[in-house]
């Protein structure tokens, strides 16, 4: 029977795209609970960086979630030098360049579904045997963007709503180990991510308006973190923030009906897939 309660003190915590943004503050608020942590980045610069910031013996390494063998040595690594991982949070993920399916690059298809998905099983699989023998806990960060269409960035709607079932499969399975699982839905957090996608291209900043309040709200990495880190301590199966989106979350299956219904006839989603397909062809 899975503890509702995990004390992380002593134990380490392994943190995908560590090096900043969320994954930086999640990190960090382990740390303070007395984890012993190591983080991931692509830019390892930034994971040995956030290791200093952060101190308390944190680990930075650089690899590339895509990157199956690397991940599984430096998991080793990892395991040899600070001891078996009770806690793993899979935070990785990049947006793709904006593109109807129609139009879209393979390779850039391939990019996001190697990072935000491939990369999520890379990062959890190696570490399995050690969250069954610790009875650790599984943190899967999807995303609000896992409930809604995905027109013009379907790649990152398709990962995280993929990673979403990842998390829930592992739900069930660890519970027979006294291990659990969790998955992160987070609405607008302020990250660099974030700006890039919704703030500094112009298609972005037209779906972003698009947000009715409260959904349109923005919340901190240190927020997203915070709620993450008690859902850690408490093994919450799942953890919603801003938590506007729980409804949404709970109803989706009847409101998405009329939603993508109500997308297809409208005249300004139509105008913005014909503009961007008319960028494309020109690129």
């Amino acid at each position: 029977m899975t503890s509702t309660a995990l004390d992380v003190r002593g134990k380490v915590a392994l943190v995908t795209g560590g090096g900043g943004g969320i994954g930086f503050e999640v990190a960090r608020h382990l740390a303070d609970r007395g984890a012993r942590v190591a983080i991931f980045d692509v830019d390892e610069a930034a994971a040995i960086g956030a290791a200093e910031a952060i101190g308390q013996g944190a680990r930075g390494l650089g690899v590339n979630v895509a990157d199956r063998e690397a991940m599984t040595l430096a998991v080793k690594k990892i395991q040899a030098d600070l001891g078996p991982v009770a806690v793993v949070v899979a935070n990785a993920g990049v947006t793709p360049q904006p593109a109807t399916l129609r139009l879209m690059d393979d390779a850039e298809f391939d990019r996001v579904v190697g990072i935000n998905l491939t990369g999520v099983y890379n990062t959890v699989r190696p570490v399995l045997d050690d969250i069954v023998a610790t009875r650790g806990h599984v943190v899967i960060v999807a995303s609000v963007a896992a409930f809604a269409p995905g027109m013009g960035g379907s790649p990152y709607m398709i990962t995280k709503a993929a990673v979403e079932q990842l998390g829930r499969a592992l739900r069930i399975e660890l519970a027979v180990h006294g291990a659990s699982a969790q998955v992160a839905y987070f609405g607008i957090v302020e990250t660099a991510m974030t700006r890039a996608m919704l703030d500094e291209d112009e298609l972005g900043r037209e779906l972003g308006g698009r947000f009715p309040w409260p959904f349109n709200r923005r919340i901190s990495a240190t927020d997203a973190a915070k709620a993450l880190c008690e859902g850690i301590a408490n093994r919450s199966a799942r953890t919603i923030v801003p938590r506007v989106w729980t409804p949404y979350a709970i109803l989706r299956g009847v409101i998405n009906i009329g939603f993508d219904a109500a997308l297809v006839r409208d005249t300004r989603t139509h105008r913005m897939v014909t503009r961007l397909e008319s960028q494309l062809r020109g690129a």
